[in-house]
């Protein structure tokens, strides 16, 4: 792989039964940028990026063909799924935090991968939430319900819960759209801040988000890759017709 390429993609092909979702995906995705997905709805970009931690694997019915390698390693084939999500986090669309207390919640990764010691527990959850912007907010109340709190602070606990098994790269499908202004940009914030120490792929419907807070954008359409390049260029002098009507707004 190249010097500074966190992860390969080559000849990636997805299948929901006889549907092709994906079709003969390549790219190189650099470590610590921030690389978003754009596309009109149903165009791939959601398979796409879980398929770089294999969570397509929980739909039935799903074949997968091609290659991806996270720093030169094979993730399709028969690995323990377990530690390749424990390299590479994900936070949802939706805030979901469970059921439980903030605190708890923060350490469930660390738990799951035999942490116990309440010292060495103590630790990664405010760290985790110091950064995901969060421990300010939440210090006094760690043991309060998670469900508690607002919409964008559960975001950033969701945030939080990933980071908190040390990945090494961040997924995020449109992690702001359920959310107002405010916390979408304390969100944005965070991402600019997470760069520096994670690979981040987003997926955004936003185009200003995209030319906000991305190094690169990927254009998608009906599970095709039609254009990869850096944000000021793909904005500026797209190489696809198909790229330009879509940034501006004339479909999708």
């Amino acid at each position: 792989m190249k010097p500074g390429i966190k992860i390969s993609v080559r000849g990636l092909n997805l299948y929901y039964g006889s549907f092709h979702a994906l079709k003969n995906i390549g790219m190189d995705i650099p470590g610590c940028e921030i690389t978003a997905l754009i596309g009109p709805s149903g165009c791939g970009k959601s398979t796409f990026l879980k398929t770089l931690n294999r969570m397509n694997d929980l739909v039935e019915n799903v074949s997968v063909t091609g290659s991806v390698k996270l720093d030169g390693f094979e993730i399709l084939g028969d690995i323990d799924v377990t530690v390749l999500r424990k390299r590479v986090g994900m936070v949802f669309q939706k805030p979901n935090p469970f059921p439980m207390s903030i605190y708890d919640n923060v350490a469930f990764g660390p738990r799951i991968h035999g942490i116990k010691k309440k010292s060495v527990l103590d630790d990664i959850v405010e760290g985790s939430l110091r950064s995901a912007a969060l421990w300010e907010e939440v210090r006094d109340r760690l043991h309060k319900n998670a469900l508690e709190i607002s919409g964008g602070q559960q975001q950033r606990l969701c945030i939080a819960r990933a980071l908190a098994t040390r990945p090494e790269v961040l997924l995020m499908d449109e992690p702001t759209s359920a959310l107002d202004p405010i916390s979408t940009m304390k969100i944005e914030e965070l991402c600019g801040q997470l760069k520096k120490n994670y690979t981040i792929v987003i997926v955004t419907h936003n185009m200003q988000q995209a030319g906000r807070i991305s190094d690169r954008i990927a254009f998608f359409l009906l599970g095709e890759l039609i254009e990869y390049d850096i944000t000021r260029k793909i904005f500026s002098r797209p190489k696809d017709e198909r790229t330009a009507r879509y940034i501006s707004g004339k479909f999708g």
